[in-house]
C-alpha cells in the first residue's frame, strides 16, 4: 500500500469521491502543512494555523496508479482558485498535493504543467502547491466519513 494526500477544498465531499475509487483502500480527513500542533477543526478554521483540509489515501498502485488518483483530484474543484472552494474561503481550503515521495512530486509537477499545456482552465493556471507530506494530523472523528454517516452522496464541491 501506498499514501496518497491530497487538499481540494472541504474535505467531506472529496473523502466521499476518492473513497468510491477502486483500490484506495482507506481514506481519513485531518489538516495538514501548518505549523500548530495538533490541530483542531476549530484552530483550523480560524485561518491562522496555515493548516489545509486535507484527505489521506492509504491506495493499491497496482489496482489504482497515482495519475489516476491526480486526474480525480482535478476533476474534484477548482484547482485555478487560490484559498477557496465555491462558499469556503481560508488558506484551509487550498488546493494541494502533498507528495509522498519524489515520484508522486514528479507526476503532480508533470500532470499540472500537462493541464496548463492543454488549456483545459484558460484562460487560468493551475494555482495548486505540490508540497513534501509532513505531519497529517487526524480531524476529529465526526469528520471522518460525514457525508456518508449523514445518507449524503455530496456536498458542494
Amino acid at each position: 500500500m501506498e499514501k496518497a494526500t491530497f487538499g481540494a477544498g472541504c474535505f467531506w465531499g472529496v473523502e466521499a469521491a476518492f473513497a468510491q475509487i477502486p483500490g484506495v483502500t482507506a481514506t481519513a480527513v485531518g489538516y495538514e502543512g501548518g505549523a500548530t500542533e495538533a490541530p483542531t477543526y476549530k484552530d483550523v478554521c480560524t485561518d491562522r494555523t496555515g493548516h489545509a483540509e486535507v484527505v489521506e489515501l492509504e491506495f493499491d498502485p497496482t489496482r489504482v496508479p497515482y495519475g489516476q488518483l491526480l486526474d480525480a483530484f482535478f476533476a474534484l474543484h477548482d484547482p485555478t482558485q487560490m484559498n477557496r472552494q465555491g462558499p469556503d474561503w481560508g488558506t484551509q481550503y487550498r488546493s494541494a498535493i502533498f507528495f509522498h515521495d519524489p515520484t508522486q512530486k514528479a507526476l503532480a509537477e508533470a500532470k499540472i504543467a500537462e493541464l496548463n499545456a492543454s488549456g483545459r482552465f484558460a484562460p487560468k493556471r493551475i494555482v495548486t502547491r505540490v508540497e513534501p507530506a509532513q505531519t497529517f494530523w487526524r480531524a476529529e472523528e465526526y469528520h471522518q466519513r460525514y457525508l456518508e454517516k449523514r445518507g449524503l452522496a455530496s456536498c458542494h464541491i
